[in-house]
């Protein structure tokens, strides 16, 4: 299509209330230069259209990156419609996918024209037109038939290179299978001509500064570089006398292993959240006997639940996963009681307080360290005040505005690691004095048996899957009752329809 484009990178990215990544929206051609050069890489694009048909000029715009390795995403819910009025930092449009919830905002001034894809299409190519938008004041009812096809049309979704498979791959480069990776093209090494100072050749022996053992061992332990030494005993040999007396050109002394040039470290001073955080843990290692359970466990259901909850709920909510996983967390609790208890000194005397209710801790990560604010009484509260609390507090935590009522205590807690794509599972340690903590990964597809085919044939269906580790104080959680707990826990994750009960 004839058309002059001008791709705009995005503003970038900032964490949103509820752990999801709000995505800012284009900048204007006349800051792009200025952009590119301050800014991290591209991760959406605005397209300017000058002549397409008969249509005014406008803006379309396109499926954002929210990774580096993203080439598709999932059109949520859109909170602008066509003549609707844009301003910086309005939310256009929330882009889903199984573990995060991302906002797209902009902060360019103008009017939706025309929304090109509606809420729920899956699988949208990164660089896809999803919307257009003009200036403040045209008129839009001129886009009406304006189609995806003026727009440039969908985009393929871009191949994942081979670069780098070489020294993976099981077979050969070139061959001439269709799988083989691309040969590594390496130039032709260039002819070098050799120095010669015309002096005698010596051997490696003869190169060597001439020291006794016991004063290379001296040197080594000190750092020193014997080649930097002009020996002061007889015949230039080098003495423990030189050793001592070294100094490195810099005037600073020697540390073992430098090499010289540029600093090899950078000491930072240890902040007090950070001192906390470090005798908290380092004392929770040390005196509650750790161990460890961990269970694959089916989202399927879930996954499917959520996504018909957040198309009804006419944007009143947005659930994400670990809304869920907070709230059937209590539920396990309340049906392995012995997990929500905790290990305490009272009095000169040792008890196990078993807790009544659950006021589940969720890990949030912020600039100065882990946070673990609480949502108190989880077992009374539906999935959308559950949701709304772990978004709110989650935001504050981040913002350093936390109450320290809404951070200390807590009988349970859990830590979700599942937006991370590359964290398929880990442990966590106990935060003391509760005696159980879950770790959540991401979610993965796994082949399991599907129902056989009429004619008997066993069949392979493709299932939504997690793992979840928990880790138990043994002190307080006996091997069996841990293992209980993590079957109620995937009992009612994988029947997702008992926390609506």
């Amino acid at each position: 299509m004839p058309a002059a484009t001008t791709m705009l990178a995005r503003a970038g990215s900032q964490m949103s209330s509820r752990g999801s990544i709000a995505l800012r929206g284009c900048l204007s051609p006349s800051r792009s230069s200025e952009f590119a050069v301050r800014r991290t890489p591209a991760l959406s694009a605005l397209a300017r259209y000058y002549a397409s048909k008969s249509f005014p000029s406008h803006t379309v715009v396109s499926m954002p990156a929210l990774s580096p390795t993203m080439t598709a995403g999932n059109i949520g819910t859109w909170q602008k419609k066509a003549g609707d009025s844009i301003a910086p930092g309005d939310v256009l449009v929330e882009i889903e996918t199984d573990k995060a919830q991302m906002d797209f905002e902009f902060q360019e001034e103008g009017t939706i024209a025309k929304i090109l894809k509606d809420s729920g299409e899956k699988d949208v190519a990164v660089g896809s037109p999803i919307a257009v938008m003009v200036e403040e004041g045209e008129d839009v009812s001129a886009f009406e038939s304006f189609t995806i096809e003026d727009a440039g049309g969908d985009k393929a979704p871009a191949p994942s290179s081979k670069e780098g498979e070489s020294s993976e791959s099981s077979e050969p480069p070139k061959s001439g299978s269709g799988t083989a990776p691309p040969e590594k093209e390496e130039p032709a090494p260039a002819a070098i001509e050799s120095e010669s100072t015309g002096a005698r050749l010596e051997t490696s022996l003869q190169r060597q500064p001439s020291a006794s053992p016991s004063v290379k061992k001296l040197a080594l332990e000190k750092g020193v570089p014997l080649s930097s030494i002009k020996g002061s005993g007889p015949g230039g040999k080098i003495t423990k006398q030189d050793i001592e007396k070294y100094k490195p050109a810099g005037g600073a002394p020697a540390a073992a292993g430098a090499t010289g040039g540029a600093p090899t470290y950078e000491d930072t001073p240890a902040t007090s959240m950070r001192k906390v955080i470090a005798s908290r843990l380092t004392e929770s290692m040390q005196q509650n006997p750790h161990y460890f359970v961990a269970s694959n466990i089916s989202v399927t259901k879930l996954l499917k639940l959520r996504e018909a909850l957040n198309t009804s709920s006419d944007g009143k909510y947005k659930l994400s996963v670990n809304d869920f996983l907070v709230k059937a967390l209590a539920v396990a609790a309340r049906k392995v009681p012995a997990a929500n208890s905790s290990w305490r000194e009272e009095g000169g005397q040792v008890i196990i307080r078993q807790h009544n209710v659950v006021d589940v801790s969720v890990a949030v990560a912020t600039p100065i360290g882990l946070m673990t604010p609480i949502v108190k009484n989880v077992a009374s509260l539906g999935l959308q005040s559950v949701s709304a609390q772990v978004k709110d507090l989650g935001k504050r935590a981040r913002d350093g505005k936390l109450k320290p009522e809404e951070y200390q205590g807590g009988t349970i807690t859990i830590s979700n690691m599942g937006m991370n794509a590359a964290v398929e599972r880990f442990t966590a340690v106990i935060n003391p004095p509760q005696a159980t903590i879950v770790a959540v990964g991401t979610t993965k597809k796994v082949a399991v048996p599907g129902e056989p085919t009429e004619d008997g044939t066993p069949s392979v269906e493709w299932d939504d899957q997690i793992v979840i580790t928990g880790s138990f104080d043994h002190k307080v959680v006996d091997g069996a009752v841990g293992g209980e707990f993590m079957k109620e826990l995937k009992k009612v994750v994988e029947n997702p329809l008992e926390l609506l009960l």
